[in-house]
């Protein structure tokens, strides 16, 4: 039986592309790997937080039962300039789901990168409730509002470090796996991903879900209705840049292993196509690292 290697795991940004995040773990904890932290921003923050507090099953069960008319509906509408969406409901649903839990009791340690909009600065935080950690790290631009964060204002972490490779240097560990969502565009991925997500006689949980949103949904739609090409652009435009960055921060902090997910496997709000992501990591995990 071969040895088991400890790991420091790096998830990066990349709105639903970032499901894949779980199918990477999913190969590694079956492939004689232990992870021994996880530093993550953005979706790799609250994928990873919610791996590290012991609830990653909870969290992909109720993923996988999000359908695409679901989408809007999960979202509550901000009336300030700073951002359309507030979060709330979508961080209270999940602490519904995985409890309210503090950084400091995790038992694997935890950094979520999240962008101090004053300084221009990353701020690393490690303490201190956990979803306001990655309430703060999934601030993306235009789309949620900035988080206020012991007086401080955060944004998406995205903005300056995609990939956070730099919060695991001193780790110890065997070796330093990075899942970069932002990968290089696949022409091939991007049509054979883009048939419609099978359609599946609803599960309980599905329905819980649809009672949890309907109340919400035409007041949503009503508000985004004759916007949507307008924060399509917005998020390529954000994407573009990120992509750019994690090539940089890769190329200058080289991690052991990378694991690309290409940004044309699916556009940053495509979380009703959870099955194939979650697919789509453990395969790519496997074709990395069984070289």
């Amino acid at each position: 039986m071969a040895e088991k290697k400890d790991i420091s795991l790096v998830l990066g940004s990349g709105g639903a592309r970032g499901l894949a995040h779980i199918g990477v773990i999913h190969f590694l904890e079956e492939n004689d790997y232990r992870i021994k932290s996880i530093s993550g921003c953005s979706i790799g923050a609250l994928v990873g937080g919610i791996f590290a507090a012991g609830k990653l099953e909870e969290y992909e069960e109720w993923v996988r039962a999000i359908r695409k008319k679901d989408i809007l509906a999960l979202l509550d509408l901000s009336w300030e300039r700073s951002g359309l969406v507030k979060g709330d409901k979508i961080i209270n649903k999940l602490i519904d789901l995985v409890g309210e839990i503090y950084i400091e009791e995790l038992p694997i340690p935890f950094t979520a990168v999240a962008t101090n909009l004053k300084n221009e600065k990353e701020l690393w935080i490690t303490s201190g409730r956990l979803f306001d950690a990655i309430r703060a790290s999934i601030s993306m631009p235009l789309f949620f509002t900035p988080f206020c964060y012991k007086d401080t204002v955060l944004i998406d972490g995205g903005v300056l470090n995609p990939v956070p490779i730099a919060p695991t240097f001193s780790d110890g560990t065997d070796m330093t796996i990075a899942v970069n969502p932002g990968g290089p565009a696949d022409s091939s991925e991007e049509k054979s991903g883009s048939c419609p997500a099978e359609e599946v006689e609803p599960t309980s949980r599905h329905k819980k879900i649809s009672e949890f949103i309907e109340g919400l949904r035409k007041t949503v739609t009503d508000r985004v209705k004759g916007h949507e090409g307008v924060f399509d652009i917005a998020l390529q435009s954000f994407e573009a840049m990120q992509s750019t960055i994690a090539r940089q921060k890769l190329a200058a902090y080289p991690p052991d292993v990378v694991i690309e997910i290409s940004r044309s496997a699916c556009r940053t709000l495509d979380f009703d196509r959870a099955a194939e992501l979650i697919d789509l990591g453990y395969k790519k995990a496997g074709s990395c690292l069984n070289q």
